[in-house]
């Protein structure tokens, strides 16, 4: 992972510049980060969250709040020889955003980069959220799984080809075996023909008396034997039409029991099932909505109450900027630990009447979560229902233009072999009749040669006729052959598909597991480091289970957060989570996030993580903890406290002031 990181940091600009106009608390600024360690110090309400809202706008995320004064905003970021703008503008009560930001997706980046207070994956252990889920979200589980059906269907046809080869190669045996006979019967034939051509040279006939007699003999013989062997390919033609009908008819029953085996029984009502379907859809769109609208209104509660800076409207200077003992207002907010300023309307609001009704908000949105699972799950069943009654009607379709099909391709060979039949009858009469002519052409003294002629004429026949059968083994041994040479290339194809489609259906399980063992070294590493006193262990199990989606059942993982504690007398024992200290949990949830920031290598398209509230952590753990992350982490924004800044040793880049870098 390190070493992946060195390549990420080499590749990777040596410094960044952002310029932000009303974002947050801020009016306007400018500020220069360098590769590494950068630390934005300070009190609160100095503009340090505003500063990182502003970076994540640039980067791509839309967590980010306009000036409360202000309709307009905008940012840019310089990075190496890129420039990416953004700009917001407030229209109707919502935000609405434009521009070139640095990433388009930023669904990852927001989950384990951008770690502000309310970040989604740092807050997950303390709420015992589902770890799995979060970290598998960014994942497109859909895709890997239509991309592993794509290539089991590959695998599939490939198989065939390699099945049918094996078959093929079972025959060749048999082939060669019938080659070498007929090869034999040629040469027995070769020689025969040869001793009945000599003994007609020499049988003592007065030759040219008779060549009248004899050339007209040899025409009648040439004629027979042709029509002999036109015949003999008609009879062989007849029987490959009437093997083709046979193959035919046995298409034809299997088609047919296909036929009845799609029937679609009942009839569906499509429309009231599309119907049913576009309902859930919007009903699903409505609840996304609002499950969106309900997180980005628990955020900024989260935000105000984290206290960080002022989000009031920006006031004129002069006497309404003080109170009445002549202090600033917002000093005066600060300074009342039991109150929050409402940053919708300015009047002060109980701190408990805010987190109570954070926690009402989380609920209501868990309830939206789990409401849309159930229409998801609804979806699932409503599509497959569809596209397995759209897939049968399909199939039932083509199978019937099928069998149409083979029906006209029997009906065609059919008449095929009425016409080579009538063939076969009008060849039939030529050799009666040429038969005929020829005994008419014999006489006593003349019977013996003409015999001889008869012999030669037949062997001839049966020669060419032989010399065919072996033409059409040669050429399918060769086919074969061919065929064959290119099983190699095929196995070679499977077992790439075989390695893609084990890779598809590991990767869910190896993102799951190297996220699991992420989590798990460096929540050891960092307990090492930093002493948390009897706490010895924090880690994740990952577990199995069977549930239910949709109509399957399918085995899902699950992540089980572990702690055990030691007593003085070093007895271990099992703790959850709720007994963790403040630090304790800020701590683990920081890891989670960079287990999630590693596994999903967001150092490589985005190289910024960004950290604010760890006043959670006392300031020795927080330099301890700052040092960790930077080796894992191209550039590191952290706002801190002026008091926890000093306890960071590793070398650092500050900004003091907004818009004034310096460098420690």
């Amino acid at each position: 992972m390190k070493t992946d990181l060195k390549r990420a940091e080499q590749d990777t600009p040596p410094r960044a510049t952002l310029y932000a106009n009303n974002i947050g608390g801020i009016d306007e600024t400018t500020v220069t980060f360098k590769q590494g360690v950068t630390v934005l110090a300070g009190r609160n309400a100095t503009n340090r969250t505003s500063l990182l809202q502003a970076l994540m706008a640039a980067l791509g995320s839309d967590k980010v709040s306009l000036k409360a004064d202000a309709t307009e905003g905008e940012v840019e970021l310089e990075f190496g020889d890129e420039l990416y703008r953004r700009s917001l503008e407030r229209r109707n009560g919502t935000l609405v955003t434009d521009g070139d930001p640095f990433l388009d997706e930023s669904e990852r980046i927001d989950l384990f980069a951008f770690l502000l207070e309310s970040n989604e994956a740092r807050r997950a252990v303390s709420r015992g959220d589902d770890l799995r889920e979060l970290i598998m979200r960014p994942v497109d589980t859909d895709a890997i799984n239509a991309e592993i059906d794509r290539c089991k269907q590959r695998k599939r046809q490939i198989d065939d080809q390699l099945e049918e080869l094996e078959e093929l190669e079972g025959q060749l045996p048999d082939l060669e075996a019938k080659r070498t006979r007929v090869t034999d019967e040629i040469e027995a034939l070769q020689e025969e023909l040869e001793t009945a051509q000599f003994e007609l040279e020499e049988t003592d006939v007065d030759v040219e008396e008779r060549r009248e007699e004899r050339s007209e003999l040899e025409t009648k013989l040439e004629a027979l034997r042709e029509t002999r062997s036109e015949i003999e390919r008609v009879r062989e033609r007849i029987e490959t039409e009437r093997e083709s009908i046979d193959a035919l008819e046995t298409e034809r029953e299997e088609v047919e029991t296909d036929l009845e085996s799609l029937s679609t029984g009942e009839e569906t009502d499509l429309g009231r099932l599309e119907a049913e379907i576009d309902t859930l859809q919007a009903e699903k769109a409505d609840l996304s909505e609002e499950i969106s609208q309900l997180q980005s209104t628990i955020q900024f509660n989260e935000q105000l109450l984290s206290d960080e800076e002022s989000i009031l409207p920006e006031v004129s200077s002069g006497s309404d900027n003080e109170g009445d003992d002549g202090s600033d207002v917002t000093d005066q907010l600060l300074a009342d630990d039991d109150t929050v300023t409402c940053w919708t309307c300015g009047s002060a609001v109980a701190q408990a009447q805010i987190e109570t009704t954070i926690e009402q908000l989380r609920s209501v949105r868990q309830e939206r979560l789990e409401d849309r699972s159930e229409l998801d799950t609804e979806l699932d069943e409503r599509r497959e229902t569809l596209s397995a009654i759209n897939e049968n009607r399909t199939e039932y379709r083509q199978t019937e233009r099928r069998l149409e099909s083979i029906d006209d391709e029997i009906d065609r060979r059919e008449e095929r072999v009425e016409e080579l039949i009538d063939e076969r009858e009008r060849r039939t009469d030529e050799i009666e009749t040429l038969e005929a002519e020829i005994d008419d052409l014999e006489t006593e003294e003349y019977g013996d040669v003409l015999d001889q002629h008869k012999e030669v004429n037949q062997l001839e026949f049966e020669l060419e006729r032989t010399q065919r059968r072996l033409e059409e083994l040669d050429g399918q041994i060769d086919d074969i052959e061919d065929r064959l040479d290119d099983r190699n290339g095929l196995e070679e194809r499977r077992e790439d598909v075989t390695d893609e489609l084990t890779d598809l259906r590991t990767r869910i399980g190896q993102i799951e597991a190297d996220a699991v063992d992420a989590f798990n070294e460096h929540m050891e590493n960092l307990l090492d480091v930093l002493g948390y006193g009897n706490l010895d262990r924090i880690w994740i199990d990952r577990t199995t289970q069977d549930v239910r989606e949709g109509r399957r059942k399918v085995t899902r993982s699950s992540f089980d957060l572990k702690i055990v504690r030691s007593t003085d007398d070093g007895s271990a024992y099992e703790d959850t989570i709720d007994h963790l200290s403040e630090s304790e949990r800020e701590v683990t949830g920081l890891v989670f996030a960079l287990a999630g920031y590693l596994v999903h290598d967001i150092y490589e398209t985005v190289p910024f993580m960004l950290v604010d509230s760890l006043e959670a952590i006392d300031a020795d753990r927080i330099g301890k903890l700052i040092e960790y992350f930077e080796s894992y982490v191209p550039y590191l924004v952290v706002a801190l406290l002026d008091e926890d800044a000093q306890a960071v040793d590793v070398e650092h880049n500050t900004v003091a002031k907004i818009g004034s870098p310096s460098t420690s």
